[in-house]
C-alpha cells in the first residue's frame, strides 16, 4: 500500500521531507520509522492524517503520517 510521510524539524536531516513509501498491509508507524533509521526516542509526536495517533496505530491505504522530534525552545 502507498502512503506518504512527512518529516519535520532534525528528522529532516539526511533524509527527504516529504517521500511516498510502499508498505504492507498491517503496516504501523513503528515501521516506518525502522526503515528510515529514525530513534524511536527521536520522535516525540505522531499524526495520521492530521490527527494525534501511536507509534503501534495501524496505517491505511493513501494515509499521511507525520513525524516530529521533540521541539525545545525558550
Amino acid at each position: 500500500m502507498k502512503i506518504k510521510v512527512k518529516l519535520f524539524a532534525t528528522l529532516r536531516i539526511n533524509r527527504e521531507k516529504e517521500m511516498l513509501m510502499d508498505l504492507p498491509e498491517g503496516a504501523t508507524p513503528k515501521d516506518i520509522i525502522g526503515q528510515l533509521s529514525i530513534p524511536e526516542e527521536d520522535v516525540a509526536i505522531l499524526f495520521i492524517n492530521g490527527r494525534g495517533r501511536k507509534i503501534d496505530t495501524i496505517i491505511a491505504e493513501n494515509d499521511t503520517v507525520s513525524i516530529f522530534p521533540p521541539v525545545g525552545g525558550g
